[in-house]
């Protein structure tokens, strides 16, 4: 099944991801602004949530853990307010080989996130959805993993090659099958996740963008780190 979601992604990028600790926010985006590459801001800040699906064995979880070459997350994700009416979600199955990156993405109905959301109703929905058959019968299998919710900016080199998002003011909340209050979770207000993201034909360039940051490229998975901190 993982092999047939691969297989239908058209386009891979590459993604390398830096957790920073010893930065904070303004410090990240003043380094960010004096690179040779002339990154400027592009959109507006805006809060990313999503809500994470796995197995009932956490497959998706420990082959991340267990650094999997083919590995995918399923995740609802929106933007905006965390609760309340959710206008414009979108189903992803996010495929990750090695630092390459594809996305399938699906919209879906609205629904409301509130102490009745359940899995029995987005379950529903999934079923009822434009979906493919084989995802319709791979999300049957799966249960709700997690919640979580961050500060996003957004950042674009002068050539539009290079793509930088960071992430700040994250939110991890536990969710269960049905009857959430949402009040068990983990809140994170001073690390920052820098992701670099950008197409394989400018890998050949990509260490004069990554040498200029003193960072370190790192594994870190805010779905994986989520599941740690709730110890779900």
């Amino acid at each position: 099944m993982k092999n047939l979601f691969f297989s239908s992604v058209e386009h891979f990028r590459y993604e390398r991801k830096f957790f920073i600790e010893s930065l904070n926010e303004n410090e990240m985006e003043a380094l960010i602004f004096t690179h040779p590459a002339i990154f400027r801001e592009i959109y507006h800040r805006r809060r990313v949530n999503n809500i994470y699906f796995d197995t009932f064995s956490h497959a998706h979880y420990f082959d991340n853990i267990d650094g999997a070459d083919k590995r995918l997350k399923v995740r609802l994700r929106w933007y905006g307010n965390t609760f309340g009416e959710i206008k414009k979600p979108a189903l992803e199955v996010k495929l990750k080989h090695n630092l390459h990156v594809g996305k399938l993405v699906y919209p879906i109905t609205p629904f409301i996130l509130d102490k009745n959301f359940s899995l029995e109703e987005i379950q529903k929905t999934f079923k009822e959805a434009d979906l493919p058959e084989a995802l319709k019968m791979y999300l049957a299998y799966l249960k709700f993993s997690l919640l979580n919710s961050y500060s996003r900016k957004y950042f674009l080199s002068a050539d539009r090659n290079y793509r930088i998002t960071v992430d700040i003011r994250m939110e991890v909340f536990k969710i269960f099958s049905s009857v959430n209050t949402f009040l068990s979770k983990e809140t994170d207000r001073t690390n920052v996740i820098l992701e670099l993201k950008y197409n394989k034909a400018q890998d050949e360039h990509v260490d004069e963008i990554t040498n200029f940051f003193p960072l370190r490229i790192t594994r870190s998975s805010k779905y994986v780190d989520g599941i740690t901190k709730l110890n779900v």
